[in-house]
């Protein structure tokens, strides 16, 4: 069975830094499009940063600069680096994989469990 797998998640001071994880486990063959999402009390779920299979990247505006991610095709795992932290930064942040290629067909739009990120003041 395929797991999205998130770490890396916590308590940090404003300014401070995290840097998620997220493996994907199980008979994999491949994956194309990788993406962290957050959702914060009362706002809807947003793309932070997008990854293609071959490391091209994209952002929301509000963490360029501060964010980046970056995958590992041979460990199945996207990271997310958070640096200079903002309490606005406050979510639940969730991996995705656009489509995940197994023995038993492709397997669209995978989200992991979510991991919890948290930026005091």
């Amino acid at each position: 069975q395929v797991q999205l797998v998130e770490s890396g998640g916590g308590l940090v001071q404003a300014g401070g830094s995290l840097r998620l994880s997220c493996a994907a486990s199980g008979s994999i063959y491949s994956i194309d499009g990788m993406g962290w999402y957050r959702q914060a009390p009362g706002k809807e779920r947003e793309l932070v940063a997008g990854t293609t299979r071959d490391g091209s990247t994209n952002y929301a505006d509000s963490v360029k600069g501060r964010f980046t991610i970056s995958r590992d095709n041979a460990k199945n795992t996207v990271y997310l680096q958070m640096n200079r932290l903002e309490p606005e930064d406050t979510a639940v942040y969730y991996c995705k994989a656009d489509r995940i290629y197994t023995p038993r067909g492709p397997l669209n739009d995978y989200w992991g469990q979510g991991t919890q990120v948290t930026v005091s003041p």
